[in-house]
């Protein structure tokens, strides 16, 4: 099929990047008939993230599974300030970890690095045993999942939980609404419910001068902020305009602050 006639079809189908998809599409086929399969299920409204079966996110093809949170574009702005705060052999979590994207942008960008990551969902979870070391994957409820030895040792904790306000689901763009399972996005009335939870369990789990980095909206970020601040926390807000990055980072003191 030549490169033009997918471009075509996917710009019918409603794709404002169909140069770029058609171009992925085009590298991972390996036949004629498979290139149809895959054209055709973007077509269809299937996220090319599981058409193709990865995500591009920092440098890096992270395996996506369905059901899974496909890893956006602006959560490298969170990585980004995860690394500058992170030193060979330091211990990083990226809890509510979907794919295990930030973990394994940071394992990349850091020498020597222990990371772990944790989500609730199983899918995710095995999907994350993919782009990570399987045994550094741990399945539960927040911090339930961690093992007790990591208490007090987290130099960063790098979150991503679901922020969308409950009402707000229904809004969304249909490749995340009708391909990620609702636990993925869900942050409860306000969008801050898990938000509070991690904050408020956070002080537990970093080492004194450890940093939460927690990923919200531009609007949300002050309530964030005033979360972690409840929880002891010194915190900030940081944004790129650039990708509609937000991130609000929470210090816990070291005692003599």
């Amino acid at each position: 099929m030549p490169p033009q006639a997918i471009v075509a079809r996917l710009r019918a189908a409603g794709c404002v990047f169909a140069e770029d998809e058609a171009r992925v599409i085009r590298e991972v086929a390996g036949s004629p008939d498979e290139l149809e399969r895959l054209v055709a299920a973007r077509e269809a409204g299937t996220p090319l993230e599981l058409v193709v079966g990865f995500a591009e996110f920092c440098g890096l093809r992270v395996a996506v599974a369905p059901g899974v949170f496909v890893p956006r574009r602006r959560t490298t702005f969170l990585v980004e300030r995860a690394v500058a705060l992170l030193r060979p052999g330091a211990v990083a979590v990226d809890l509510c970890c979907g794919t295990g994207a930030i973990g394994a942008a940071l394992a990349a960008r850091v020498d020597g690095l222990e990371v772990w990551a944790a989500d609730v969902d199983p899918d995710a979870v095995r999907c994350a045993r993919r782009n990570l070391p399987p045994g550094r994957v741990l399945e539960g409820d927040l911090y339930d999942a961690l093992p007790g030895h990591l208490r007090g040792r987290v130099d960063v904790l790098a979150v991503n939980a679901p922020y969308v306000p409950t009402d707000a689901i229904a809004l969304m763009p249909p490749e995340a609404r009708d391909h990620e399972h609702r636990v993925a996005l869900d942050g409860g009335t306000t969008g801050l419910d898990v938000q509070a939870r991690v904050a408020e369990g956070a002080p537990e789990w970093l080492r004194p001068g450890g940093t939460l980095l927690v990923e919200t909206s531009a609007r949300q970020a002050p309530d964030t902020a005033d979360l972690m601040t409840r929880a002891g926390l010194v915190a900030q807000i940081a944004s790129d305009v650039e990708i509609g990055g937000t991130v609000v980072l929470g210090v816990l003191p070291t005692g003599t602050d």
